[in-house]
């Protein structure tokens, strides 16, 4: 592009905000591959669940009388579950299953619990048919102990859902900085695990194999393989959603087979090629709820970063009304003030936080981020970020670091989404 740029418009918390290109050449503009919707998202859920991948389909899996556990996403991962919950619920009711005998735990990890309202918004027309419960990683009494894992995670799941006949994990699949993709098993670890399960586990976040869009060889992956197995997930549904939420893929069936379809699927739509990196990274992390909290905003980050050469700059405009989003994470950041110091003090005390703080601070060893949020000033420098009041500061700002007014620039419309592949098989 010339001198004059122009605005792009940009996802910011519940709307949008307009961000004013400087002069300079824009390389690109990187969003998900254009992939149409699914026409019918109904005869699909039905289809996926009635011929499933490595499973016989789900009215054979399950018997009338059995007691039913659906594992449902937490609202800081957007799966549609509303719409796709109603249709399992009726499939399970031809297969003789009374929505009395089913019941729904919110997978939420280490995360909060949630709302009352929050629980029904996600459930949508399932909240009047089913029980509904939150998870806790903390609660011992509401814990069970079901094995070690070979690298010696000793592996807690929620008692409530071991006690259920059957047990179906659900969710949607994208791409997971050090999971290598989220979905399948994270439904139940850590979705429902012991707190002390998903430290461990997350700790192999530091070893070599861990990164975004990895799965073989991955340590964090095949730990949670293995603890997953230890409760007996009997079902899965997978979504994968386009960067409007629409249904592009449904994948149901073994919890490994079907994720491992799913992710396939991510990796042709999310990957998307990078011919250079550039000065500046303008970057969305696409609004809510992807944009909810700093700790939720670090994926953007991380996949921002990929596009960014070396000492450029990041300009991130997420609003964060929820804050920092974890204490820990927030007195790790505080406490030990950069990358190196957080790195040698985690692997010294692994700790659920401070994991955060560490994946944040790594990505500011290459590249300098400007934060547009609502936070306050003096929290967002806590967090080794430079804020901006508004979008056009932020650019400003931008400009004055890399000591030009016309950078080389790259387009990031949804960088929670969008993940540059030469970088991932570059080999981060």
């Amino acid at each position: 592009m010339g001198a004059d740029n122009g605005i792009v418009t940009m996802k910011y918390g519940r709307g949008t905000v307009e961000v004013p290109l400087p002069a300079g050449d824009v390389l690109a503009t990187l969003r998900v591959r254009e992939m149409p919707p699914l026409a019918d998202p109904t005869a699909a859920i039905k289809k996926a669940l009635r011929a499933p991948i490595g499973s016989p389909p789900l009215t054979e899996v399950v018997s009338p009388g059995d007691v039913v556990c659906v594992i449902l996403n937490d609202p800081t991962r957007l799966a549609n579950t509303d719409f796709f919950l109603p249709i399992l619920l009726d499939e399970l009711n031809r297969a003789g299953v009374r929505d009395s005998d089913i019941f729904g735990v919110f997978a939420t990890g280490s995360h909060r619990p949630l709302t009352e309202a929050e629980m029904r918004a996600i459930a949508g027309r399932g909240a009047d048919r089913i029980r509904l419960y939150n998870h806790d990683s903390r609660d011992e009494v509401g814990l069970a102990h079901v094995g070690r894992t070979s690298r010696g995670n000793e592996v807690y799941i929620n008692r409530r859902v071991l006690e259920a006949d059957k047990v179906i994990l659900t969710g949607s699949v994208v791409y997971h900085f050090f999971a290598g993709f989220g979905g399948g098993r994270k439904a139940l670890v850590p979705g429902v695990a012991g707190f002390r399960t998903i430290q461990f586990n997350h700790r192999m976040m530091l070893e070599p194999g861990a990164g975004i869009g990895r799965l073989a060889g991955n340590p964090v992956h095949e730990d949670l393989v293995e603890a997953a197995r230890m409760g007996s997930p009997d079902f899965l549904l997978n979504v994968v959603l386009d960067d409007a939420r629409r249904f592009i893929g449904v994948f149901a069936g073994d919890f490994v087979a079907a994720h491992e379809a799913a992710c396939r699927l991510v990796r042709q739509v999310y990957g998307v090629p990078l011919k250079a990196e550039a000065d500046l990274v303008i970057a969305s992390a696409g609004g809510r709820p992807k944009d909810i909290n700093v700790y939720q905003v670090q994926k953007a980050m991380d996949n921002a970063v990929l596009a960014a050469r070396p000492g450029g700059v990041v300009v991130l405009l997420a609003e964060c009304p929820e804050g920092h989003g974890n204490e820990t994470y927030h007195r790790w950041m505080t406490t030990h003030r950069t990358p190196d110091r957080i790195e040698a003090a985690l692997r010294e005390h692994f700790e659920l936080g401070g994991h955060k703080a560490y994946a944040v601070a790594r990505l500011m060893r290459r590249a300098r981020f400007v934060l547009g949020s609502a936070l306050p000033p003096a929290l967002a420098r806590d967090l080794l970020f430079t804020p901006a009041a508004d979008p056009r500061e932020a650019v400003a700002l931008a400009l004055e670091m890399l000591g030009t007014p016309t950078p080389s620039m790259i387009i990031m419309p949804d960088a929670a989404l969008t993940v540059p592949i030469a970088a991932v098989e570059g080999g981060s």
